[in-house]
């Protein structure tokens, strides 16, 4: 099984080595040639905006929502779920759009206002997980064929839809494996 990991921005490094760690082949995605041959993609954080833009400028953006319309698993985290949605409130910055649902860009705060949370995610078992919340987003509004798999004060952070997750926190900045193995079984 080939994962690949959009290499623009963030913590794209952790991410190979969660996924590594689960068993799989792992590698970055710098260059639109390297999405040929691909079982799944995984869009990190960072700034949505510019991961857009650097998608755009490298010829990337329409082969990765082609992609995924096409069935590819993708699993995007912060940015990476801002960048899924279909919509991005008060947001006119390119999307992908795969995924019905409406974020809340850097809606818990600045990077000072940045903390870490025990989720309870049932998919995943009753012990809770970590979830490091990074200027991050939040999912105002789900359409009926997304399933929302986390909140955090009422607040959506955690949706899958058909072969798409998206968390609005960083899983890869921690030790547990446990989300990215629920990604990997969708592949």
């Amino acid at each position: 099984m080939r994962v690949g990991v959009l290499a623009a921005q963030g913590a794209f490094r952790e991410h190979i080595i969660a996924l590594r760690a689960c068993g799989v082949d792992a590698s970055e995605v710098r260059k639109a040639e390297q999405l040929d041959g691909i079982d799944a993609l995984v869009l990190p954080g960072g700034e949505s905006t510019a991961i857009a833009r650097l998608l755009q400028d490298f010829g990337m953006f329409d082969k990765v929502r082609a992609l995924g319309e096409a069935g590819l698993p993708i699993f995007g985290t912060c940015a990476g779920m801002v960048l899924l949605a279909k919509e991005i409130e008060r947001s006119g910055q390119p999307r992908l759009g795969l995924m019905d649902i409406t974020v809340r860009r850097n809606a818990f705060g600045r990077q000072v206002e940045s903390f870490e949370a025990d989720l309870d995610i049932p998919v995943l078992g009753k012990e809770p997980l970590r979830g490091v919340f990074i200027r991050a987003p939040y999912v105002t509004s789900a359409g009926p064929g997304v399933r929302v798999l986390a909140t955090l004060d009422d607040k959506i952070v955690l949706v899958e839809q058909g072969k798409f997750l998206a968390a609005a926190f960083h899983p890869e900045l921690t030790d547990d494996l446990r989300l990215h193995q629920y990604f990997l079984a969708k592949i």
